[in-house]
């Protein structure tokens, strides 16, 4: 890249980071860092944000210049190694979240219909939120500036929106003149011992075929820095007027496209002893074919890509099955899931209820009707899709919800109906389910979840 022209994101003003709070009897407090004083430098370096904060605060001993009433003040922290300062701030990024510039043709957001909470309608391109809490970024908006302070700060992993490495394509469909300049970048990031975990959101007939292989081998190429690649196929809703038209998979073509997926994992499984490539699970749905086993996904590295989640799902339910519990009788219970993945709730019910023949466990299959297009998975269901679908079809009066289904406060669904309101429509008490096998298997059978 070159180093004189301005990217995405660079020449942003430094925003001023004012302590709201100092918790009493810390580091911060004992040093004399008051609430209202602005953060200039801390051990000599600028505070941006709360990764700079975090750095530049780990050792035991350093200054901190903070303006306070028009003057620059210089103060001595002293404290144990890693031990918090003890500040707060208006937000917990200190610095607001760095919003996407990407048009890309697969965008989920653009896709949304009008009405929804606005924080549905907000895109994130933060490496802060990739390293803290995993969310991928695509280095388009990536300023020269926060790409070094990864390498200094050897912010590892981060997590990365691919798509394709061919420059002009990834431009098409990014949307973005920058988007281009993947590849140099996640050399250099590979070059500094930053490691990566990738995604690639496959579009039909555009960056999948000898697309996506280009894209493979390249990645492959900065293995062991790039430590898995997930495949995951495009999600299309029925809100996509004015937008670039797509084709979804249907099993055929799903199927070629698993094939090239496995056979490549397959050949750096021998190489490396690791797939580095891993398909999400829709593929295997959509190719009507049955999950691998589990050791085909290694550490789970992309479980958050539904990348061996109905695997890991399912094994921790059948090993929860295989232990003795004593039910209590009678015990009946509703369930709710996406299409996609109905066929194997619908399995592992059966084999419950195989075991334990007087406990009744009904799966309602929910189809997506708000989102329409090809969406079908339990995570984007509505409240209003599972009240109208499974009102009068209840077996019981306790619903199995997945957890899934809610946003990550655990509060409401994508609709903004809470779980106690869909319980209220459809008559019943709601047990919220973690994404996991045994908490599904013990409420299913009345048990506590832990």
């Amino acid at each position: 890249m070159n180093p004189g022209r301005r990217t995405a994101g660079e020449g942003k003003a430094r925003m001023a980071v004012r302590v709201t709070q100092v918790e009493p009897g810390s580091p911060a407090a004992r040093a004399g860092i008051r609430p209202g004083d602005t953060l200039a430098q801390i051990d000599g370096g600028e505070i941006n944000d709360m990764l700079d904060y975090e750095f530049y605060t780990a050792k035991g001993e350093f200054p901190v210049l903070v303006d306070r009433d028009g003057a620059r003040i210089e103060l001595q922290v002293k404290k144990e190694e890693y031990e918090p300062l003890g500040c707060d701030f208006e937000t917990y990024l200190i610095d607001k979240h760095h919003s996407c510039k990407n048009k890309c043709i697969f965008c989920f957001v653009d896709q949304l219909p009008r009405g929804m909470r606005q924080s549905l309608y907000f895109k994130d391109d933060d490496e802060r939120l990739s390293f803290l809490f995993g969310n991928y970024i695509t280095l388009t908006n990536l300023s020269r500036r926060e790409l070094d302070r990864i390498k200094l700060m050897h912010i590892s992993p981060i997590n990365i929106s691919v798509h394709a490495v061919d420059p002009a394509l990834r431009v098409r469909m990014m949307h973005n003149r920058f988007a281009g300049e993947l590849m140099p970048r996640m050399r250099e990031l590979a070059g500094a011992g930053i490691e990566m975990n990738c995604q690639l959101v496959l579009c039909r007939g555009i960056n999948d075929g000898p697309a996506l292989q280009r894209s493979m081998e390249e990645l492959a190429a900065l293995w062991p820095q790039v430590r898995s690649v997930a495949a995951v196929p495009i999600g299309v809703t029925r809100y996509r007027d004015g937008l670039e038209p797509l084709e979804v998979y249907d099993q055929e073509t799903a199927a070629q496209t698993l094939d090239q997926l496995v056979a490549f994992g397959d050949r750096m499984e021998q190489q490396h002893g690791e797939r580095l490539v891993y398909p999400a699970d829709e593929w295997y749905f959509l190719a009507g074919r049955p999950l691998p086993p589990a050791h085909f996904y290694g550490d789970y590295f992309q479980l958050d890509n539904g990348v061996g989640m109905c695997r890991k799902f399912y094994d921790e339910f059948a090993a929860e099955l295989s232990r003795p519990h004593r039910v209590h009788l009678p015990c009946r219970a509703d369930t709710v899931c996406g299409e996609s993945v109905y066929p194997l709730i619908v399995s592992m019910a059966d084999a419950l209820m195989k075991k334990y023949r007087f406990v009744q466990l009904r799966v309602h299959c929910i189809k997506n009707d708000f989102f329409g297009g090809n969406v079908t998975v339990t995570g984007l269901l509505t409240g209003q899709d599972i009240a109208a679908q499974a009102a009068g079809r209840m077996l019981s009066h306790r619903l199995l919800l997945p957890g899934t289904t809610l946003r990550s406060e655990q509060d409401v669904l994508l609709d903004d109906m809470t779980a106690e309101e869909l319980g209220a429509r459809l008559g019943a008490e709601v047990t919220v389910i973690p994404q996991d096998g045994a908490a599904f298997a013990r409420a299913a059978l009345g048990l506590p979840l832990e």
